[in-house]
């Protein structure tokens, strides 16, 4: 039944259990695999390639589509990769394969597109996998999430080159909202909808924060997982999003959905580290003079009163429990389990489009609304960029398929940025003859010599908006592994701060850091995150703990392409 690799140590419980079938593995994507020739391919797939070619992920010395060869280790007890069948499999390395978990259409309330639209786009823009996410609701519980399904399947058709997942975006009782979303199958609407029916918040009338309606996510969330035990559904995941957009995520509720199932099979694994809408900043005229994010929010009486006020921006375009070293997420990860970042479009209606919704037609009615049309002039007014042309999720995946994107995202091999930033990233951290990488935990024994090393490959090609970003600093962020909270509204990690910067000082080609951990006796992690250099300000927790993160951003006057991050997810360290 698939494979399995899993550690406990002491109180912290760190595993991923890899729970499908193995079904031969697809043949990797036309644009991907150099023995299919260029005249060989579509006019799409021939302009996948020259942007892989461009980014400098094809060619020679590089594993199929992964950026630095990642090799996986001699050892038998490496903790990185799964031991996985090779069933095809590249024994080299990890594909990376870029996508997007938060995605509107016609069938949401505020969407617009058709689905092949939004995958169209995508693809256009570099994206392996996208999930389409239109709002949960009484009328997409209803008929929406049937309706959609045929042009899912449609879409999978057209573009064999993109994995398309169906979701939704999950109104999670008593909080914000969730993507939710499940292995392609026989059952996928049924699951789903039976899922919207009975358990999200809108359509119970369970949004206000109670005990009651937080309990009822967390019986959400363990109704996915029955449905992967029981096989309707062969995975299932949810990720949170836009998460202190609001202030109604309390560190308890996060907290509560991640241990909501097994660590063997995890059902809630992370939240967005970057929020959608990141065009709504551009300043006017030529910009809708927003939030980055649509961040422009205050507490509300449902909002978690321990949260301040900056929590309701974007700092860097991030979420401030991302964004604020030693803040929450470091307090998740300070516990030794896993809690991943995305960064998405939340793509509903695209600045500067011409397109329109399509006359006629009523949305209650038909859960959907008509085709859109095109409307004659360019609405600056609207703040998302298509999946792919400005955020992005790079998943370690070990093939190409739906199976292996999930597993990948559960197993926290992730790592996301903004603006085209970065080609490519290689990170491992290594001790004795065992490494381990992103969303990894290295185990050795106290007293051994441990060295983070990073490859990143440097931006090989102009972005969306014409210019080809420079890398200016990255940053190294360590914590200790504390073990669980006593107190579970716990939102601050007191030992987590930067531990060492980077100046790069080349604008192409790689770039190769180390630091030196040295002599590891107590469990620790690291994390990684850089930026352009742009814009930068003294972290929360002050210039010992963070002395140039991001600044917080500028309500009406934030150029996204102006400020533009990467983020990795953490690599733990457990000596024993």
């Amino acid at each position: 039944m698939g494979h399995g690799h899993g550690h406990a140590h002491g109180h912290h419980h760190h595993g991923h259990e890899h729970h499908h079938d193995h079904e031969a593995a697809p043949a990797l994507p036309a644009a991907f695999d150099s023995s299919v020739p260029d005249e060989a391919l579509s006019p799409e797939q021939r302009s996948r390639r020259s942007l892989l070619r461009r980014a400098g992920l094809l060619g020679a010395g590089l594993a199929a589509g992964s950026v630095l060869g990642q090799t996986t280790a001699a050892t038998p007890a490496a903790a990185a990769p799964a031991a996985a069948p090779t069933g095809g499999r590249r024994s080299t390395g990890f594909l990376w394969l870029a996508g997007d978990h938060h995605i509107h259409t016609q069938y949401s309330s505020d969407g617009k597109y058709r689905v092949v639209d939004q995958v169209r786009q995508g693809a256009r823009h570099g994206m392996d996998w996208l999930v389409i996410t239109d709002h949960g609701s009484t009328t997409h519980a209803r008929i929406g999430v049937e309706k959609v399904n045929p042009d899912i399947k449609e879409a999978r058709t057209a573009h064999e080159d993109t994995l398309v997942f169906q979701g939704l975006e999950w109104n999670i009782p008593g909080a914000e909202h969730g993507t939710v979303f499940v292995h392609p199958g026989r059952n996928e609407v049924s699951v789903l909808k039976q899922f919207e029916t009975d358990y999200d918040g809108s359509v119970k009338g369970a949004s206000d924060s109670t005990p009651a309606n937080e309990a009822l996510a967390v019986a959400g969330l363990a109704f996915l997982g029955d449905q992967v035990r029981r096989r309707k559904v062969k995975d299932a995941l949810m990720l949170a999003n836009h998460p202190a957009r609001r202030g109604v995520d309390s560190p308890h509720e996060i907290r509560a959905w991640r241990d909501a199932t097994p660590a063997s099979h995890q059902i809630a694994v992370g939240f967005e580290g970057a929020p959608g809408h990141q065009a709504a900043g551009l300043p006017a005229p030529l910009g809708p003079a927003r939030a980055r994010g649509i961040y422009d929010n205050n507490p509300s009486a449902n909002s978690f009163a321990g949260y301040p006020l900056e929590s309701y921006r974007t700092w860097g375009g991030f979420d401030w429990m991302t964004a604020t070293v030693g803040g929450l997420w470091d307090s998740l990860i300070a516990e030794g389990k896993p809690w991943w970042i995305t960064a998405n479009s939340d793509s509903h209606q695209v600045y500067a489009d011409t397109a329109v919704r399509g006359p006629g037609g009523d949305f209650a009615t038909d859960g959907r609304y008509q085709d859109p049309v095109h409307g004659g002039e360019i609405d600056i007014t609207q703040g998302d960029y298509w999946p792919g042309q400005y955020s992005r999720t790079h998943v370690g995946s070990d093939g190409f398929s739906y199976a292996a994107v999930m597993d990948g995202i559960r197993a926290g091999r992730i790592w996301v940025d903004h603006g085209q930033l970065l080609s490519g990233l290689d990170v491992r951290v290594s001790g004795g003859s065992r490494w381990a990488t992103l969303g990894g935990a290295l185990h050795v024994k106290k007293g051994t010599t441990v060295t983070l090393t990073v490859d990143v490959a440097l931006a090989g090609a102009a972005n969306w908006a014409g210019f080809v970003p420079k890398l200016a600093r990255v940053d190294v962020i360590q914590g200790d592994v504390t073990g669980p909270v006593s107190d579970k509204d716990t939102f601050t990690a007191p030992t987590a701060k930067v531990v060492r910067t980077y100046e790069v000082n080349k604008s192409s080609g790689t770039v190769r850091l180390t630091y030196d951990l040295g002599r590891v006796d107590r469990p620790v992690y690291v994390r990684l995150r850089g930026s352009d250099g742009n814009r930068s300000a003294v972290g929360a927790r002050g210039a010992a703990v963070d002395p140039a993160g991001p600044a917080i951003d500028v309500v009406g006057d934030a150029d996204p392409w102006a400020d533009l991050w990467f983020y990795t997810n953490p690599v733990w360290v457990l000596p024993s």
